[in-house]
């Protein structure tokens, strides 16, 4: 009977491995693979034409101590990133606040407002802001209706990168969409309660919402960190592809973009990209690290248990 048992058992794990072989094939090729590639890339000068040569740790040496285009474009994709991600989360939970008062058509709404996520990212779409912002474009003209001459927006260095970011938080569909089921899961219970106890919306916010909300706000945190340092399309298209004006849109992704296939450095590119790997991997386990202080489960305990 144990013989029977282990050959059924021996069966069902080689049907399992079977249908996770396109998954295994998929990470250890398309993902694995190339990682460990760009790592050895990383300490070699490889100009895609010639064989590679190793150099050691040279390039991580010239990016910390010579380029000083590194720090610029590190900079400015922090500043994108402290500016874009919690303006954006901030928009989403308030739209997700007011969906969720069970209006009529709440799924033609949520699909308007989740479209701007999928074509937020597209060449298109960066190309059709850089018309509304442009010194003669429809926003200016808006801002004509009431006497105010406005700027090119996305010719001058001081407002370009803020039109980037509104096209960032115009992207709030997705973070949107989940915070909008979050909130679905708060037990209304628990307002009535506190109706009886005197508690007004904004205590209701504060005390019940944002608690029972952490753990969504928590995710969203995290895949928007993660996002806005791949910040990519709007800087290329509406920097025209070289971080202009002023080097005002070389973001971190442009500017490793530019030495890998403009400069054909690609050896220094493979370097920039694990450092941005590192970057974004401090930068989330310090979000993990500190969430056991203010994510909050429905059992009434924090992270910790």
């Amino acid at each position: 009977m144990s013989s029977l048992r282990k050959t059924a058992l021996s069966r069902q794990n080689r049907t399992a491995y079977l249908f996770l072989l396109p998954w295994l094939v998929g990470f250890f090729c398309l993902t694995l693979g190339p990682m460990l590639g760009s790592l050895y890339l990383s300490f070699t000068k490889f100009n895609l034409l010639n064989s590679p040569r190793w150099l050691g740790l040279d390039n991580y040496v010239q990016i910390f101590t010579e380029d000083e285009s590194f720090l610029h474009s590190m900079g400015l994709t922090f500043q994108y990133a402290l500016l874009s991600v919690p303006l954006r989360l901030i928009f989403a939970l308030l739209v997700a606040l007011a969906l969720n008062k069970g209006i009529r058509a709440l799924g033609v709404y949520r699909t308007v407002y989740y479209i701007p996520s999928l074509l937020g990212g597209s060449v298109a779409i960066a190309i059709v802001w850089r018309k509304i912002f442009d010194g003669d474009g429809l926003f200016n003209q808006f801002l004509s209706w009431f006497g105010i001459k406005g700027p090119a927006w996305v010719a001058h260095p001081d407002t370009i990168l803020y039109t980037i970011i509104t096209l960032s938080v115009w992207q709030f569909g997705s973070a949107m969409v989940i915070f909008l089921a979050g909130l679905k899961q708060v037990p209304a219970d628990l307002y009535e309660a506190s109706q009886v106890d005197g508690a007004g919306k904004v205590r209701q916010f504060f005390q019940i919402t944002l608690p029972l909300l952490s753990p969504v706000i928590f995710f969203n945190l995290v895949m928007s960190i993660i996002n806005s340092f791949q910040v990519f399309t709007p800087g290329y298209v509406i920097g025209d592809g070289r971080g202009g004006p002023v080097n005002s849109t070389l973001f971190y992704t442009l500017y490793l973009y530019l030495k890998g296939f403009s400069f054909f450095d690609m050896g220094y590119a493979s370097a920039l990209a694990w450092i941005m790997l590192v970057v974004i991997g401090v930068l989330t386990a310090i979000v993990f690290l500190t969430s056991k202080y203010w994510v909050f489960y429905g059992d009434g305990k924090d992270e910790r248990g």
